[in-house]
């Protein structure tokens, strides 16, 4: 009878303790990154939208991203640049600000957008196919600068990368 109600109460804490992994950190336990900025150009319908944006291209830049940021000016953002082609996935942990997830394929070209990203969520926000880049943007600014599913993503080195 003890053994089993120890055991019972092992699975409880390991329970507890897996459950607590899976809940945001308070944003006082980390710090925003910032990178360089350096211009992006999105290709619209409606003509071309000028942009700043860190590029995260590193494995620490991309995994800390936005995290921790309280604000962002309008007409930036940071750019995910990948290594290899692939589907990815963002989520939106530890991150404070609502934000726009633009997925960019090896083209250039906007397969996908979750726009008004809920902050602190775990919910998986994926592509609709192989990724090259990500662009955030604050929440609602892809539809206030007209940018979406087809437009083209234009940044130097980005086109430059196999």
């Amino acid at each position: 009878m003890g053994f089993r109600a120890a055991a019972v109460c092992m699975m409880l804490l390991a329970w507890t303790g897996m459950a607590a992994a899976f809940q945001p950190d308070p944003p006082e336990m980390g710090t925003a990154q910032t990178l360089p900025l350096a211009p992006l150009t999105v290709e619209t319908r409606k003509g071309r939208v000028a942009l700043q944006v860190q590029v995260a291209d590193t494995d620490t830049t991309r995994q800390t991203g936005l995290m921790y940021r309280t604000s962002m000016p309008e007409r930036e953002g940071m750019l995910f640049i990948f290594p290899h082609v692939h589907p990815v996935a963002f989520w939106m942990k530890n991150t404070i600000l609502p934000l726009d997830i633009i997925f960019v394929d090896a083209a250039g070209r906007i397969m996908n957008i979750a726009a008004g990203t809920t902050p602190f969520s775990l919910r998986p926000i994926t592509s609709d196919g192989p990724t090259k880049a990500v662009l955030e943007l604050n929440a609602g600014a892809s539809a206030r600068l007209g940018i979406g599913v087809g437009d083209r993503v234009v940044f130097e080195p980005l086109v430059r990368l196999p």
